[in-house]
């Protein structure tokens, strides 16, 4: 995971948030030249190759350099992606639990935002949610009531990965982890508040989430206990992840829960709009496809 900055274990710092794990110990660490030339290729939104690690700890090495090269490039950490929470996603990448990315800023767009359908390599859009870190309570959160109290709101969120790799190579749960967990962009709703009490909790777990095209034909759809049993717990497990290696949450963070939709490439023309049944006014948060 990511690791407490040290004199030994610091392989690049990101402002408010410390740094990645890069010791002699990793010594399968793909090197400045492997990082460079993925993200040669990320930017010229070409298929690349897989990045050479064998192992999780390699893996969060790997995500680490390449989080830092990207960082000048795409603006500040704005929050965090738990990804593979959802039992169908970690089967199709053959992993045996969530892994953790980071979102920066330029990641985020509004919603009704307007994009090529080839914005990346390998681009898939899938029905999310964001959830909004009200304060650092929530970094000693066990439970989601617990979760509850130190989240603000909830955004609706069409996250729109890059599975960035040739179709050739293999991408598992840990390549996966390598490559940022996949983020690219995102488009988000406004914020709907969130009330901490059991009827919110509730509902988290039970919301329909429903992805339609533009002539409300129905794409895809789930519920929010489609992530590790309530978004909410995407959010314990994300902070336990963060623990480990000696980083926060802090206020204003945002949580990508993880996916309630198959990963699905986009066509040109195509709008996708995913609502949140269950709530006040039924949010929702669409993206068109250029």
């Amino acid at each position: 995971g990511y690791g407490r900055t040290s004199l030994r274990a610091c392989s690049f710092a990101l402002a408010r948030h410390t740094c990645l794990m890069a010791s002699a110990a990793q010594a399968a660490c793909p090197d400045a030249a492997a990082i460079s030339g993925f993200v040669a290729e990320w930017e010229g939104k070409r298929p690349a190759k897989a990045l050479p690690v064998t192992n999780p700890e390699d893996a969060a090495c790997a995500r680490g350099k390449l989080v830092a090269e990207l960082q000048g490039k795409l603006g500040k950490v704005v929050g965090y992606k738990a990804g593979l929470t959802a039992k169908a996603v970690q089967e199709r990448f053959k992993a045996d639990g969530p892994v953790s990315g980071v979102l920066f800023e330029k990641m985020i767009l509004n919603d009704g935002a307007k994009l090529p359908a080839a914005y990346g390599a390998r681009p898939v859009w899938e029905a999310d949610m964001l959830l909004v870190v009200k304060d650092e309570g929530i970094n000693t959160a066990r439970t989601p009531e617990e979760a509850l109290r130190h989240i603000s709101g909830m955004r609706p969120f069409i996250e729109l990965p890059d599975l960035a790799l040739a179709p050739s190579e293999t991408l598992d749960g840990t390549q996966l982890l390598a490559i940022n967990v996949a983020a690219r962009f995102g488009v988000a709703g406004p914020e709907v508040p969130l009330n901490a009490d059991a009827a919110t909790v509730a509902l988290l777990a039970e919301t329909r989430i429903v992805a339609t095209d533009a002539s409300g034909t129905t794409l895809a759809e789930g519920t929010g206990a489609a992530t590790l049993g309530n978004p909410l717990n995407s959010v314990i497990w994300l902070v336990q992840d963060l623990t480990k290696s000696g980083r926060k949450l802090a206020a204003g963070d945002l949580i990508s829960v993880g996916s309630f939709s198959p990963l699905t490439p986009p066509k040109p023309g195509q709008q996708i709009t995913v609502r949140y049944e269950g709530f006040a006014g039924t949010p929702k948060v669409s993206v068109q496809f250029e």
